[in-house]
């Protein structure tokens, strides 16, 4: 019943390539997966895991709806292999030679999300709890450029994005887990939806309300940035359960779809935006339960990640034998504004060689 009344909301909200160029009213939308691993998005359900009872409720059911497909990846995240992957630039398949991780050397949420929005890793940030982050990210430095003031926006499942950007210092309006802390919510209606739901974490809220909240804020703020962060696909695997993470990651790419076809749908956005996606962190590999969690030096490889770009002016890059960070996310996005990215940052990871000379 919830989801159908989302949906209902969602419909109610909606909305009315060229070359990247300076001049020009250029968009940006940033969207982060949690903790969502590169082998989830490249090669699809993992066979064993989401066959074992001890990771899923049903084992016959999650086998035969996500392992059992003919192409268990574009499965699991259509938009992201038909439409990112075909139109733009999807990077961090490991099995082609492709690379991205994060540089930091914690592995877990707030230092991934701190150096992908700030450009840079932080040795200091070494833990969730860490409080106002003392480092400016992109969003905050762009709210303060003339024709960006005011508009920037960011919607987050997660309510420590408060801290991870900063609202005290930074005044960047932010949507941030259960009743949109930090921000008033822009519906009375979906403020009221959220409310009576289930909180199923204390501290991150339904991915359902989060697109809710993101596409309403298109509607209501028309901002020129928008930041959305989703939750679900670290907080199930956390949980321990691999079926509803399969769930929740085919659940957060229709949300993208949908997300990208009212960008598409309003004439101040189309054919001007740029989506860059990526994850926080990867997960761990090896023995059997590491899958549910993340983090240096316990849990190998869950410093893997991936990142993928949409919109004018992007192109396949060329090959490269260097393994790319998620901090060059915070560069692209600026070239994508066609902003010099060194004016925010100078020691900043450089942008990835995704767009058409101009």
């Amino acid at each position: 019943m919830l989801r159908t009344v989302l949906t209902a909301l969602v419909l109610a909200f909606g909305l009315a390539s060229t070359a990247v160029a300076a001049d020009a009213d250029q968009r940006l939308v940033i969207v982060t997966l949690d903790g969502l691993h590169w082998r989830e998005l490249f090669q699809g359900a993992d066979p064993a895991r989401a066959a074992d009872r001890a990771f899923v409720n049903d084992p016959a059911a999650t086998v035969k709806a996500y392992v059992e497909a003919p192409d268990r990846a574009r499965f699991l995240m259509p938009f992201l292999h038909n439409v990112v992957a075909r139109d733009g630039v999807l990077l961090g398949n490991r099995d082609q030679g492709s690379c991205v991780k994060v540089a930091n050397d914690q592995w877990f949420s707030f230092p991934g999300y701190n150096e992908i929005l700030s450009g840079r890793p932080d040795p200091a940030i070494r833990s969730n709890a860490f409080g106002p982050n003392p480092n400016v990210t992109v969003l905050e430095w762009l709210n303060g450029r003339t024709g960006f003031a005011g508009r920037v926006q960011a919607v987050t499942s997660w309510s420590v994005f408060a801290d991870i950007l900063n609202v005290g210092r930074s005044k960047l309006p932010v949507n941030a887990g259960w009743g949109g802390k930090a921000e008033t919510p822009v519906d009375p209606m979906l403020a009221r939806l959220e409310a009576g739901a289930p909180r199923i974490w204390p501290t991150v809220r339904l991915d359902a309300f989060t697109q809710a909240h993101a596409l309403a804020t298109l509607k209501v703020k028309r901002p020129r940035v928008l930041y959305v962060a989703y939750g679900e696909t670290d907080d199930f695997a956390h949980d321990g359960r691999y079926d509803l993470t399969l769930e929740g990651a085919r659940r957060t790419d229709g949300f993208i779809a949908e997300l990208w076809a009212a960008l598409q749908a309003n004439p101040a956005y189309a054919g001007r935006t740029t989506m860059i996606l990526t994850t926080d962190h990867g997960r761990g590999e090896g023995r059997p339960d590491a899958w549910k969690h993340h983090g240096k030096p316990m849990f190998a490889e869950s410093d893997a990640a991936w990142i993928g770009v949409l919109g004018p002016g992007v192109r396949k890059p060329p090959v490269s034998m260097e393994c790319a960070t998620v901090g060059q996310v915070a560069a692209t996005a600026l070239t994508a504004l066609g902003i010099d990215w060194r004016a925010f940052r100078a020691d900043a990871a450089p942008p990835l060689d995704v767009f058409q000379p101009r």
